[in-house]
């Protein structure tokens, strides 16, 4: 079953919540992928999430030094989740796609749990009191977080 966004992953901003339902969009391409045992669509799904995670953390860092809430802790947390998941991909592409039905059960799951639970429950929901104070459409200037 693939990931959806729902108002509950809303964290009370525009842009934050378009990037969100484009990276479960591409998380989701990236379990098709898996699931298929498709290498050269899975390293093309791979890319194009890593690139638009860097896109989004670089916008969450910018929005949370605009609206003055503390960014350290959450910096920490998605450098770590990027290493996660570059490390993720490590393993999937070594492997060929000659992975057994258990890894793919494994890995879907870790990649939805990281992107819901980990990184829009647990880190960007901290946000959402701070950025309800804001008009939903308030917006910052765009980054590259991975340089």
């Amino acid at each position: 079953m693939e990931m959806a966004w729902t108002e509950q992953l809303s964290v009370g901003n525009e842009l934050i919540d378009s990037e969100h339902r484009n990276l479960i969009s591409l998380a989701n391409g990236v379990i098709r992928a898996i699931q298929a045992r498709n290498s050269s669509g899975l390293a093309q799904a791979f890319e194009q999430l890593e690139l638009w995670l860097c896109l989004h953390f670089a916008n969450e860092e910018k929005m949370a030094q605009a609206i003055n809430f503390d960014f350290s802790n959450h910096q920490l947390a998605q450098h770590y989740g990027l290493n996660e998941l570059r490390f993720l991909r490590g393993l999937l592409v070594a492997k060929n796609c000659l992975w057994f039905d258990g890894a793919v059960e494994h890995f879907t799951h870790f990649l939805k749990n990281w992107m819901i639970d980990d990184h829009i429950v647990r880190l960007d929901m901290r946000m959402k009191p701070v950025l309800q104070t804001r008009p939903y459409s308030f917006r910052i200037d765009e980054a590259n977080f991975c340089g």
